[in-house]
């Protein structure tokens, strides 16, 4: 099963429900005259995603998509085989025991997706989880603080497990 923050801008569109608004705040009167921001609901599991930082429709929008892409990588866990781990992908952004990717970047969400469905898998267990990946825990714990959303989660569960937090 392919993770949604995996999906081409196609897929996610087709699955995307897309709403403009007009915003107030600083951007003058094109800002207030015309409906720049962007909302987006992922329809299947409920996600939401909002831009409107910028005076561009198609700016936000795509600034949502990413947002998006992060909430759903975030929120949905997906089962990964263990003949396949870790992914190309992965592989790519792996040098050495470091994880080499941007919190900007394209591929962030895929890889941070990734990330936490083996953690999801391997019981919430960092230490597990960065040898399955192949990376050090500390390199597993700077992933995660990219998203602190991600972070928290583990937090989280390791609180659940009686296990003191990773900062």
């Amino acid at each position: 099963m392919t993770h949604p923050a995996d999906l081409d801008e196609k897929q996610l569109k087709s699955q995307t429900e897309v709403r403009f608004q007009r915003r107030s705040g600083p951007g003058g009167q094109h800002r207030n005259k015309v409906e720049t921001a962007v909302i987006l609901l992922h329809c299947p599991s409920q996600i939401s995603a909002e831009a409107n930082e910028r005076r561009s429709q198609k700016e936000n929008l795509d600034v949502a998509l990413f947002r998006l892409r992060i909430e759903l990588a975030i929120q949905i866990r997906t089962s990964r085989s263990a003949t396949n781990a870790p992914s190309t992908l992965w592989k790519s952004r792996q040098s050495g025991s470091r994880i080499r990717v941007s919190p900007e970047h394209a591929d962030f969400p895929s890889i941070l997706a990734e990330a936490l469905d083996w953690l999801a898998q391997l019981d919430w267990d960092a230490q597990k989880t960065a040898e399955q990946l192949g990376c050090s825990v500390s390199q597993f714990v700077k992933l995660l603080k990219l998203a602190p959303k991600a972070l928290q989660q583990l937090n989280q569960h390791r609180q659940q497990l009686g296990k003191p937090p990773l900062r």
